[in-house]
């Protein structure tokens, strides 16, 4: 099976414009996820796919690799559909643009789920441990069946605590044991059959109220497996988000 990664790079962003080519110690934020998606081992290709060519002239200092692609769609995911069109894959990791710090074995997990399963989608989460998160709406949870299939995805807290839902939000700092929230990484594989397809469906209800693309995946009566990592997501949305970024960098120095 053949797995490429494609790097969804769209220049406007509404909380923090041109993001992806902010600079972080040298390298603009997209090239540093270009670097860690190349550190991954069961991945054969890696792509950048943007509608701007400000982004395509800044991501031609590093590598050729780059699709572009219309200005009209709606989601990273509808924009990678269209970049792997003529890309001769099996399967298709999605990376977001905004992840500097995405870990390479991450993505070698994705891929071995997506060669080793049946499933046409995954994705990943990890454990909520702070109550802030829990409060945060850019936090998206997500609750699972006992199969680790994804149940759905949301912005609000779920699964709601109906016993100490009070002293939970109000008289904890961190989330008590044995309550399990998980906060979901914005990171899919998809087989390439199943992109197309999803491309090709209607935006949903659901979707378009939370603003969450994979509930698309759900309305729609398709699976989405989810795989439990240790990896916390430090995708750059805010500008808090891009200081805190550049204080992890001059720190590794």
């Amino acid at each position: 099976m053949k797995i490429v990664v494609v790097i969804p790079a769209r220049l406007n962003s509404t909380r923090l414009p041109n993001k992806v080519l902010l600079d972080l110690n040298g390298k603009t934020v997209v090239q540093r996820v270009y670097d860690q998606c190349l550190k991954a081992k069961n991945i054969d290709e890696v792509y950048i796919a943007t509608d701007s060519k400000e982004v395509q002239e800044s991501c031609l200092d590093f590598t050729d690799k780059i699709i572009m692609t219309d200005e009209k769609h709606q989601s990273g995911t509808d924009r990678i559909a269209q970049a792997v069109e003529n890309i001769d894959c099996d399967a298709i990791i999605n990376i977001q643009g905004d992840e500097p710090f995405i870990e390479p074995s991450l993505i070698d997990e994705l891929a071995i789920v997506l060669k080793s399963n049946d499933t046409v989608m995954i994705s990943a989460l990890h454990k909520i441990e702070k109550v802030e998160d829990l409060k945060n709406p850019n936090v998206v949870k997500v609750t699972m069946d006992k199969n680790n299939n994804a149940l759905y995805f949301s912005r609000s807290i779920i699964p709601h605590h109906r016993d100490e839902w009070n002293s939970l939000l109000n008289y904890h700092i961190t989330i008590p044991k044995p309550l399990k929230f998980y906060r979901h990484l914005g990171v899919y594989g998809y087989t390439k059959d199943f992109l197309i397809k999803y491309s090709n469906m209607e935006q949903s209800y659901l979707e378009k109220l939370e603003k969450l693309e994979q509930l698309r995946v759900l309305e729609n009566g398709y699976d989405i497996k989810m795989i439990e990592t240790n990896y916390n997501s430090i995708g750059i949305d805010t500008q808090e988000d891009y200081e805190q970024a550049l204080e992890i960098l001059s720190n590794e120095i």
